[in-house]
């Protein structure tokens, strides 16, 4: 398994010095996540190609990897002029993907949770224009659910992915999606099987605890629109890892675990090291027939 870091928390180091420091902090691998030097969020890449060589040979002198690009875009936007950029802004991603040697971009489904058949119809014209670019440069994409997507559900994703039938496609579980998930950790898990490629990894509190008043939203007219989670240090929320790490035994699991935790910048160097010794320790704790004796 690779465990990777997104060094979004990291975002105002240099980007030349950030393998240095991801090296330093115990990984050999970087998710990179959107930066507004780099890639920004739902904007056009900022990154030229002195800036792209720059930053793959600070990658290579210190010894670490890409394991992935992680673009957000509003792909599945049902207003038609914003779909079209954002295509657009994928298609240089893509671009910068392979000029820096990465064969894995990761990203969300977007659109809104309350207009989902608009949104799903703009994902799947996107993705004609899209699916022939990443199979011509040779990329894998790799996809997930996020609180507020057109798809929440789990298992509705996975089933999503299968959908796309293309090898070069799969699903990633994110931890922290847990619960906005439907909180079936195995059963999803196991729905996609040999789809499941790519895990994130952060602690979350699910939402839907104490009668579903543990998150109260004034006025609550809005609760609908609104989505809840949290991005914490393994241990902190109720995200249950021993479930977690059997059901990736139980898989084989052997792809991508990327750490991407948002919520501790004060300590984010700590966060970083805390949450790489636990992965090691379940992975320690959990054999590949199941739990170690």
């Amino acid at each position: 398994m690779k465990i990777a870091l997104d060094p979004y928390m990291l975002r105002h180091v240099p980007l030349t010095e950030l393998p240095g420091l991801v090296a330093d902090l115990g990984y050999e691998y970087i998710e990179l996540s959107p930066r507004e030097d780099f890639l920004p969020f739902y904007l056009h890449p900022r990154a030229d190609k002195a800036t792209v060589t720059a930053f793959r040979k600070a990658l290579d002198g210190v010894g670490v990897q890409l394991a992935s690009v992680l673009p957000l875009y509003e792909w599945a936007s049902p207003v038609e002029e914003d779909r079209q950029a954002a295509v657009r802004y994928w298609k240089r991603a893509i671009e910068i993907t392979v000029d820096l040697g990465c064969p894995v971009m990761n990203s969300e489904f977007n659109g809104r949770a309350v207009a989902p058949a608009d949104c799903e119809r703009q994902f799947w014209r996107s993705l004609e224009e899209l699916l022939p670019v990443f199979e011509r440069e040779g990329l894998e994409l790799r996809l997930e659910p996020h609180p507020y997507d057109f798809v929440e559900d789990g298992h509705a994703a996975v089933d999503l992915v299968r959908g796309i039938d293309a090898d070069f496609v799969s699903f990633v579980y994110c931890a922290p999606h847990t619960f906005h998930q439907g909180g079936d950790i195995a059963g999803i898990m196991k729905h996609a099987g040999p789809l499941l490629t790519h895990l994130h990894i952060a602690d979350s509190f699910d939402h839907r605890a104490s009668s579903g008043n543990r998150y109260i939203v004034n006025p609550p007219s809005l609760a609908d629109q609104i989505r809840i989670h949290q991005h914490l240090d393994i241990g902190q929320g109720e995200v249950d890892w021993d479930v977690f790490f059997q059901t990736l035994a139980e898989l084989d699991f052997d792809g991508t675990a990327t750490v991407c935790v948002f919520a501790w910048e004060e300590r984010s160097r700590e966060s970083a090291v805390h949450n790489r010794d636990r992965i090691q320790h379940y992975l320690a704790e959990y054999k590949k027939t199941g739990r170690a004796s």
